[in-house]
């Protein structure tokens, strides 16, 4: 039977709310959506590239603890308040993904948790 790692960021809502910032299960690595949440502070308020490259350097530590890398991603979800932002947002995930070219899906949301964060980001990997 394979076993199962679990990493979070000790937020209080990951308990109350029930999830992990990122899992592992053999070769299999998910992260949850990442915002550009610096504690209680938004990093690039107003500026959706800078979010989402927050958000992909925050998935990128959580990868590294779980034994992966961004080499390793398979398939981007980006969920945007703003489809506009698709060229900034897209920018700023090429920047990370160009060569690596995992499976990808933007789609436009209503909202996110708080009103300044533009941008989400989760990724599937799969190592080795």
């Amino acid at each position: 039977m394979e076993s199962t790692q679990r990493i979070g960021t000790g937020a209080p809502w990951e308990e109350e709310v029930g999830y992990s910032r990122a899992v592992r299960k053999g070769n299999m690595i998910w992260v949850s959506g990442t915002t550009a949440m610096d504690g209680d502070e938004v990093v690039g308020r107003r500026d959706a590239y800078a979010q989402t490259r927050h958000c992909i350097e925050t998935i990128e530590k959580a990868l590294k603890v779980l034994g992966g890398t961004l080499q390793d991603v398979v398939r981007t979800r980006m969920y945007v308040v703003n489809i506009r932002d698709w060229e900034e947002i897209g920018r700023a995930h090429g920047e990370f993904f160009r060569d690596i070219k995992p499976c990808s899906t933007m789609v436009e949301v209503r909202a996110l948790i708080r009103p300044e964060l533009l941008v989400e980001v989760e990724v599937e990997a799969c190592l080795g």
